[in-house]
């Protein structure tokens, strides 16, 4: 269940739920999902959901990293500097590092951080840089970042995140407490422009650490 063959199949439902970036596509057929779930739950990876990583956390389904990656990327050669805000097991942080060359991740919960640094280790992906952190409050000692991604659903876009998107950067994340919808967020000449695109369904942004 962990062959080839399986994550080419999720490859082709991703295919046939409207992600047509080739570059998302090889990006997530590059990173093994079932090295970042629980043992109990490897025969599962490649299946289209979200998994639990424990401690109130999960792994978000494939179709999401994918669209919401593919929503970065749309239009522009590459993701240059990003910040994830969430790092959770470190998947999405995994491909993010397959389409650029500086990754930043946060995560405030302690054992999460660790499971991530574990993982990443075993793909020996160094391009990805895992800090303990408060994610509302992003990265300012390396921003600006050309794409922001937030993997919790807020109440509102932190203010610290819209401050530290460079010009011409987009920001994807999800919003709301009940129903939630997809925003992007682009750091145009004229401005920021914000676009609300899919209902979603997110574990909710909190504060502090742990």
């Amino acid at each position: 269940m962990t062959s080839q063959r399986t994550r080419a199949r999720m490859i082709d439902r991703l295919r046939e739920k409207g992600i047509r970036n080739e570059a998302v596509l090889a990006a997530m057929a590059a990173v093994p999902r079932h090295v970042f779930v629980e043992e109990a739950l490897a025969s599962r990876a490649y299946e289209d959901t979200a998994l639990p990583l424990g401690m109130g956390q999960t792994i978000s389904q494939p179709f999401i990293v994918a669209r919401m990656i593919e929503l970065l990327l749309n239009g522009r050669p590459a993701l240059g500097r990003t910040l994830e805000v969430g790092a959770g097991c470190g998947y999405q942080a995994a491909v993010l590092g397959q389409l650029t060359s500086e990754v930043y991740a946060l995560e405030r919960i302690g054992p999460l951080l660790e499971k991530a640094k574990a993982n990443l280790r075993t793909l020996q992906q160094f391009n990805v840089r895992l800090k303990y952190a408060d994610g509302q409050h992003g990265l300012p000692e390396v921003a600006p970042f050309d794409s922001i991604i937030v993997a919790a659903a807020g109440i509102a876009i932190p203010p610290a995140l819209l401050a530290q998107l460079a010009p011409g950067g987009r920001m994807i994340l999800p919003i709301g407490a009940g129903e939630q919808y997809l925003s992007l967020i682009e750091r145009t000449a004229q401005g920021l422009v914000e676009t609300r695109l899919d209902a979603v369904r997110f574990v909710p942004l909190l504060s502090g650490m742990q």
